[in-house]
């Protein structure tokens, strides 16, 4: 609930409540799949015809939303940008939040949106002279690279990391941003990511071909009578 009520605070959404999409996504899979199940089982033409149009707009809108990110993958870089620094701004604000970045930072290997300078966004890691944090000129424990050996984390491992030239950085802390960390992620299990956007599609296309074939079967029958 923490990150939920923190995303709806640090985008650009208007104060939309992301709770709400799930609950709209939730529903419309309950009427989706109430629609084929009842239609399949009590043989209703009206119900199968509505979950086989409501599946085929659903994979119409994937199949947009698919083009429609390819052709503005820069703004869609933007504002993943965006939202990681404002992230970044509030990292101290939400406990959850602040887990889901460390996580974050810790699974890609990075630090930042494009780099660990991008920490000085946040009141308490800047490098300015006016600020009196101990994390002054610092990063988060997870931009830490990590050693096999140790058992325990290192929280402190970040302190005074940016005042380091950057090639002593690059031997304490990850250097890359998430931004480019995510995009060359995506690039390595493109044939994963691929594979399961075109299982999850041929699984749509089944299923309307089923429900209209079920139709089919039962309009030939009710026609013989």
């Amino acid at each position: 609930q923490g990150v939920l009520s923190n995303i709806s605070s640090i985008t650009d959404l208007g104060g939309f409540d992301p709770v709400w999409l799930f609950l709209v996504v939730g529903g419309v899979m309950f009427i989706l799949g109430f629609a084929g199940c009842i239609g399949a089982l009590r043989e209703n033409t009206f119900l199968l015809k509505f979950f086989s149009v409501f599946l085929g707009i659903i994979f119409f809108l994937e199949l947009t939303a698919g083009i429609l990110a390819f052709v503005f993958k820069d703004w869609i870089k933007d504002q993943l940008y965006f939202f990681i620094n404002n992230n970044i701004r509030a990292y101290r604000d939400d406990i959850d939040l602040q887990n889901l970045i460390d996580f974050t930072q810790e699974y890609w290997q990075c630090c930042g949106a494009f780099g660990a300078d991008d920490w000085n966004l946040n009141i308490y890691f800047n490098c300015t002279d006016s600020n009196t944090s101990r994390e002054r000129c610092g990063v988060p424990f997870s931009c830490c690279t990590k050693d096999p050996a140790e058992d325990v984390i290192n929280t402190q491992c970040g302190y005074d990391a940016r005042q380091k030239p950057e090639v002593d950085q690059q031997i304490v802390i990850y250097t890359k941003g998430c931004v480019p960390q995510f995009e060359k992620w995506l690039q390595d299990n493109l044939t994963i990511v691929a594979g399961i956007f075109i299982g999850i599609a041929l699984l749509q296309i089944f299923g309307i071909c089923l429900a209209q074939n079920l139709v089919s079967d039962i309009e030939a029958v009710r026609a013989s009578w």
